[in-house]
């Protein structure tokens, strides 16, 4: 007779699993660096000081964090309603396209703490009504969530090159993209918070979207666990049967989970947007989207484990532009690389260790003991 399952404590589903998978995908990685010629230690220190070392890796990393906390809960919220959103990244877009908007009309009248308000609402929408069209065309044709996000990634960055090569470029200039927005569209930076400790930052982008990023997880969690909305989303995502008969509207959730994800995923723009280029140009997301699919699988879907897994993909970014410099043998692909192993463990292969440690949880379990004890008896 095989061993059951036993079902896993919460530190062990949420800590232990993805721990383990982190540390195999950073062995293997390691085997990587050996390949070129490099000590995989030190090319280890390299990566955690160039991003934890100085107040600017810091900044940096909590920079490009602050762009997955967005994306990772965009999947987050859909994955909860069985919805696997791949157009985080074509909802971002469309989301700089609303920012674009408020702050080219209003950035020279209105100060920044007026006219930010207004960029989350454009932002937020931009990005709903991009997640409302997949998502009425699953609930109401029966089109599959991830063949149509997919399809509106590529619509989506199309629209962006027509615009920004056409209707919103300044006249005379050659870059796509639009004019530089005027001080009332420049968000405060944050640089102070961490010069508090005694770091010194010379430039960094760092920014109050950090902020607003972390107010929007602690929403999210009140969402999904706190409300009823969020009990249905979760209901349809474990069984759609279940909650058709116990009177849950498919549309009207579908509709919902995914205007929601649309619009987490649209306010994602506001920080490279107004927190550091201060213009909207092509290719502005930079994959952040399709990062944000492995952010909320290694989080396990919960606000907190996105915002961990977002500092800890912002570090391998940071760190790793710092250890592609130092170690010149270790290019910028192969950070690319390492950031995929991380990606591939966590995220695709997120369950290869998890039967083991369930049948090692099993035979210390009570159940497990009780019943070597009647087979023994039987005996």
């Amino acid at each position: 007779m095989s061993t059951p399952y036993a079902k896993l404590p919460a530190w062990a589903d949420y800590g232990l699993i993805p721990l383990i998978n982190l540390s195999v995908a950073f062995i293997v990685a390691g085997l990587v660096v050996v390949l070129v010629g490099e000590n995989p230690f030190r090319a280890a220190v390299i990566l955690v000081e160039g991003a934890f070392g100085k107040g600017t890796g810091i900044a940096f990393t909590l920079f490009y964090a602050t762009t997955f906390i967005f994306t990772g809960l965009s999947v987050a919220v859909a994955a909860h309603c069985s919805l696997f959103n791949i157009g985080t990244e074509g909802q971002a877009y469309i989301g700089g396209l609303g920012i674009a908007l408020v702050c080219l009309s209003l950035d020279s009248t209105l100060p920044w703490w007026l006219l930010f308000p207004l960029a989350i609402v454009a932002s937020a929408a931009f990005g709903a009504l991009w997640g409302f069209i997949p998502a009425y065309l699953q609930a109401k044709r029966g089109s599959h969530i991830v063949i149509t996000t997919i399809m509106f990634n590529f619509i989506a960055a199309s629209t962006m090159v027509y615009l920004l090569v056409g209707l919103l470029k300044p006249l005379g200039s050659q870059a796509p993209q639009t004019r530089n927005f005027v001080g009332g569209a420049e968000l405060p930076k944050l640089n102070w918070v961490i010069e508090l400790f005694g770091a010194k930052i010379r430039s960094a982008p760092l920014n109050i979207c950090f902020l607003l990023a972390l107010v929007m997880a602690f929403l999210v969690w009140l969402l999904i666990w706190r409300t009823r909305l969020g009990y249905e989303m979760r209901t349809y995502g474990h069984s759609p049967k279940a909650a058709r008969y116990a009177g849950i509207s498919e549309t009207r959730i579908v509709l919902t989970a995914m205007m929601i994800s649309g619009a987490l995923a649209g306010m994602m723009a506001l920080n490279p947007v107004m927190g550091d280029q201060h213009n909207v140009a092509i290719d502005f997301v930079s994959g952040a989207g399709y990062v944000g699919i492995a952010v909320a699988l290694m989080g396990r879907l919960h606000p907190v484990g996105i915002v961990l897994a977002a500092i800890l993909f912002g570090m391998l970014y940071q760190g790793g532009a710092e250890l592609s410099f130092e170690m010149p043998s270790i290019t910028r692909d192969m950070i690319v690389i390492i950031q995929g192993l991380v990606i591939l463990f966590a995220g695709a292969l997120e369950h290869m260790f998890r039967p083991y440690i369930q049948a090692i949880f099993a035979s210390f379990s009570p159940k497990s003991v009780g019943i070597e004890a009647i087979k023994g008896k039987g005996a």
